[in-house]
């Protein structure tokens, strides 16, 4: 399954990190905007997401 973050945040790290992103692939966690900062639910949800791509501490 594919996801697609919007475009605006996209073109964001691009015109941001242009260089450093040449040879990467954007993932896209497909996370709803819809949580509090440092929500619990949030974090575990982003640990968990995450965790697909990428070796995450605990």
């Amino acid at each position: 399954m594919i996801f697609v973050m919007e475009k605006k945040h996209t073109r964001r790290l691009k015109d941001k990190f242009s260089i450093l992103l040449m040879s990467k692939r954007l993932i896209c966690l497909d996370i709803p905007d819809d949580y509090r900062f440092m929500d619990e639910e949030l974090i575990e949800i982003l640990k968990s997401r995450v965790s697909e791509h990428i070796e995450v501490p605990e």
